[in-house]
């Protein structure tokens, strides 16, 4: 077979058990398709599984067909009994829609479940509700990091002086639009950057992140659609004992949120669809399932999560050192946090997988930032190491309506009137990322107030978001 070689997990993905018919498989690509192309030995295997009883006579196939047609019936995973569960933690739980909760009671239930906390900005997502906090046994749930693996904050606070900003507010909106990129099908950027994370030996040691390193290249430095931005804002340091040694006052900062673009999108679509046919759940946490971190594919998920989030944590840099330079500014100080990924921590003595769906790490001492919206500040925080959060905090105000909702109840000229009254100019975006959209950030922060304490805010004055 010509160029990549099939392995057991591209069987596996097509629907192939994990058992004894591997190594027929195997004898089968050795012998009689090693010279055809990866695609063309797939589609080879996708007939015999569709329809396996035409295979039973064959020569070549006959002893797969025998294993796929004698294999048990799935076996289901059983869930915990409600009574073994174990409670969660809630924070800000009057800001919080039931159907958080009741996602938050099934993730607790899982067999690997050891603990788990919803933050006050939590609303229902898929799987594991946004803002949900779950900490597992040894395993880790590719739906529980999320889609956007490594969707982060970045803070870049300048040495620009804030007459300087007011004064040329028009060429500092000319270099936003001139050095960002946004959207699912964003064009290249002009001057395509280079960065070492194109060359992480992941790409190599995976063979399913192979083929997504020429797509990563094309997107380093973009941004998302939805929710993510980059803007142009006033910095206030409130804290002087703040870790940078920068005197309290304002400053010009610049603020983004992204992810880690169709790279983070396709690992996670494959690696959910890989544990779903691994780990049988019923239907209700089907997107739950997990993977053991014992199991290669377990280990294969770990490596491409953590090359996500470098890579987005590359694709911030990126754009903030490009507007840095357009703009002939020094970096004085940077934040910056993951709010969609999974981490190795100890809490209460055990090691642990600390999945963190839309939250923010608020461990002691740990700095992070919680965006509001296009017209209400951000706030940089830093954690107070809460246990009974896992050391955690919201991601952000949280939605306060669907998408949908906010485009048929927000218009445009109410938005254009909220965005002068808050001094924000405003590029791209739709109604449905309107501020009303959002829970008031002011209360959000006043329900986690013993999980962070706040150092400094951020309030937007040019916001560059994806086209409506």
């Amino acid at each position: 077979m010509k160029d990549e070689l099939i392995n057991g997990n591209d069987l596996i993905a097509l629907g192939y058990p994990a058992n004894a018919v591997m190594k027929e498989c195997k004898i089968i690509l050795e012998t009689h398709l090693s010279t055809l192309p990866k695609e063309q030995a797939l589609e080879k295997f996708k007939l015999v599984l569709e329809d396996t009883q035409a295979f039973t006579e064959d020569d070549i196939w006959k002893n797969v067909a025998k294993i796929l047609l004698s294999k048990p019936a799935k076996v289901i995973i059983e869930l915990k009994d409600l009574s073994k569960s174990g409670t969660y933690n809630i924070f800000g739980q009057e800001y919080i829609e039931p159907g958080a909760k009741q996602q938050m009671q099934l993730a607790m239930r899982l067999p690997i479940t050891h603990s788990g906390a919803l933050m006050p900005d939590a609303h229902q997502g898929y799987g594991l509700p946004i803002g949900g906090v779950l900490a597992t046994d040894n395993a880790v749930i590719p739906y529980g990091v999320g889609v956007d693996i490594g969707c982060r904050m970045c803070l870049s606070i300048l040495d620009i002086p804030l007459y300087h900003f007011d004064e040329n507010a028009s060429k500092f909106k000319r270099e936003l639009i001139a050095h960002t990129v946004f959207g699912a099908g964003a064009p290249r950027l002009k001057n395509r950057a280079d960065h070492a994370v194109l060359h992480d030996p992941a790409f190599d040691q995976v063979p399913f992140l192979k083929q997504l390193q020429e797509k990563a290249a094309m997107q380093l430095g973009t941004s998302g659609s939805g929710n993510h931005f980059v803007e142009w804002g006033i910095v206030k340091i409130q804290d002087e004992q703040n870790e940078w040694n920068l005197p309290t006052g304002k400053y010009v900062g610049i603020l983004s949120h992204s992810g880690s673009r169709g790279l983070g999108a396709q690992v996670a679509g494959h690696y959910t669809k890989l544990a779903e046919k691994l780990c049988s759940l019923p239907q209700e946490v089907k997107r739950l399932a997990y993977l053991s971190l014992d199991s290669q594919e377990g280990q294969e998920y770990w490596l491409a999560m953590e090359l996500a989030g470098n890579y987005a944590s590359a694709c911030h840099h990126d754009i903030h050192q490009r507007l840095v330079e357009a703009t002939g500014a020094e970096v004085l100080a940077r934040v910056e946090n993951h709010h969609n990924f999974a981490w190795k921590e100890q809490h209460g003595g055990k090691d642990l997988i600390v999945h963190r769906k839309g939250a923010t790490p608020a461990g002691k001492g740990v700095l992070g930032i919680i965006p509001g919206s296009m017209t209400a500040p951000g706030f940089i925080v830093k954690g107070r190491g809460l246990a009974t959060a896992l050391d955690s905090a919201s991601h952000g105000a949280g939605r306060l309506m669907s998408r949908k909702q906010a485009l048929i109840k927000n218009n445009w000229n109410e938005l254009r009137s909220m965005l002068k009254d808050h001094n924000v100019t405003l590029i791209g975006a739709g109604l449905d990322e309107a501020p009303t959209a959002y829970k008031n950030i002011n209360q959000v922060m006043q329900a986690q107030s013993e999980l962070v304490d706040i150092v400094g805010t951020f309030k937007p004055r040019i916001v560059r978001m994806a086209d409506a």
